[in-house]
């Protein structure tokens, strides 16, 4: 019997010093112990990108040892063409027209077409089929005698007649022909800090909730439809005041897996994610934070344009004392926004075109700049070139990253495939 008590004695003092040990060594692996963190899918990046973006992640997140969750770092990216493929503004500025989704009389739709647009004739390359000058005042005449037709014979504005008979009709062929060339023509002859906002105004009357479901399905229908050039005439019998003119627009997007998956492996990283959009605020918010889309932004992350409301629609106003989110009004916007909140600015831009350039190189705490390659000259040319530059070379400020246009879909190199076309290109000659 004492043998038998010697035993267990025994094996409860090695337990208590077991248990003694471990809890001296508990601590000691707890804070040893990195945090689970999300790793970077390589998908189909570029390898270089790729690597340099990990750098960023490892250098500034948080299994860095100078990271600061009081002062964490922050990226921005851009959404249309950045983070999706294609337009999501001007897919849903397609889907509207095609579906009549408006809520204007013929006199509202006079005045909103002709809001902040400068009077006078549109630029070379946007006359008629003649040759003739285009002006405002001529197509929006024009629009305006087609949409009174559209609104008194459309039963989703005050007719009786459906969307089929309606867009079947050369009314129908005159009208959206004719506004998606004002718009372009606006864009190109007077800038897209005028024209990004001015398509925004044909929302006007509606409520953000509305717009929200507006925007959702355009988002599936063009998720669905091929990305091809698509061209619209208008018809001889209604040349009107404008004359025949000829427009064409890229149908169609697609998710940016990659993207998304940065998005996430940033956050997982310690780091807080926006997105700043030359689009209305509201319209990107449906595409970043509904879980179908994957991206999984909080709605207060996204940042784009914001147009003022009168008893809750929208009006065709922009709101007042703040930025037109596009080229130096991205930074704007940043710098009265974030960096108000933070204290610092982004460490990381990424982006892929003119409107992008300001906030890529005009904020001194970018460390990284990610350029979406669509072989675009201009400013964004400029960046595409200096990224060029610096492939093969450690620490780059800007990197590239290559896609193929007719599908919609990242393909692992810094070239692009244009769409319509079949061999990649690295910069624009």
């Amino acid at each position: 019997m004492s043998q038998v008590l010697t035993k267990r004695s025994q094996w409860w003092v090695t337990l208590i010093i077991m248990a003694a040990l471990l809890a001296v060594q508990l601590p000691a692996m707890a804070k040893d112990a990195s945090p689970a963190v999300q790793v970077l899918d390589k998908g189909k990046w570029a390898p270089a990108t790729y690597q340099a973006i990990n750098e960023l992640i490892e250098k500034q997140g948080v299994k860095s040892s100078s990271y600061n969750p009081n002062k964490k770092p922050y990226v921005v990216f851009d959404w249309d063409n950045t983070s999706i493929m294609n337009d999501t503004e001007e897919a849903l500025f397609a889907y509207q027209i095609n579906h009549l989704a408006y809520k204007l009389t013929p006199e509202e739709f006079g005045k909103v077409i002709r809001t902040n647009v400068p009077e006078g004739p549109f630029a070379d390359g946007y006359q008629n089929a003649d040759g003739g000058q285009v002006t405002l005042d001529a197509i929006a005449s024009d629009l305006v005698a087609d949409y009174q037709y559209l609104y008194d014979s459309y039963q989703g504005l005050s007719g009786s007649k459906s969307l089929e008979e309606v867009t079947a009709t050369e009314q129908f062929e005159d009208f959206r022909t004719k506004l998606f060339f004002l718009y372009e023509a606006i864009n190109e002859t007077h800038s897209t800090s005028i024209g990004y906002p001015w398509v925004l105004y044909l929302f006007t009357n509606m409520t953000v909730d509305e717009i929200h479901k507006l925007a959702e399905a355009s988002n599936d229908a063009a998720l669905g439809m091929a990305i091809q050039k698509e061209t619209w005439t208008s018809p001889k019998v209604l040349a009107g005041k404008a004359g025949v003119v000829t427009v064409s627009h890229t149908t169609g997007l697609r998710l940016t897996s990659e993207v998304a998956n940065l998005m996430n492996t940033f956050r997982s990283n310690g780091f807080d994610v926006y997105v700043v959009s030359a689009s209305l605020e509201d319209v990107v918010r449906v595409f970043a934070t509904l879980p179908k889309y994957g991206y999984n932004l909080p709605s207060e992350n996204v940042i784009g344009m914001r147009l003022a409301t009168l008893n809750g629609v929208i009006t065709n106003k922009y709101q007042a004392n703040y930025p037109i989110t596009v080229g130096h009004g991205k930074t704007e916007v940043i710098q009265s926004v974030l960096e108000k909140k933070y204290g610092h600015g982004p460490i990381f831009i990424a982006g892929d075109s003119n409107g992008d350039f300001e906030m890529m190189t005009e904020l001194a705490s970018v460390k990284l700049a990610l350029v979406v390659n669509r072989v675009k000259g201009g400013k964004i040319g400029q960046q595409a070139a200096k990224a060029a530059e610096q492939l093969g070379k450690t620490n780059p400020s800007v990197v590239l990253q290559g896609r193929d246009e007719n599908t919609g879909m990242w393909i692992p190199t810094e070239q692009t495939i244009r769409l319509g076309q079949t061999e990649p290109q690295l910069i624009t000659k």
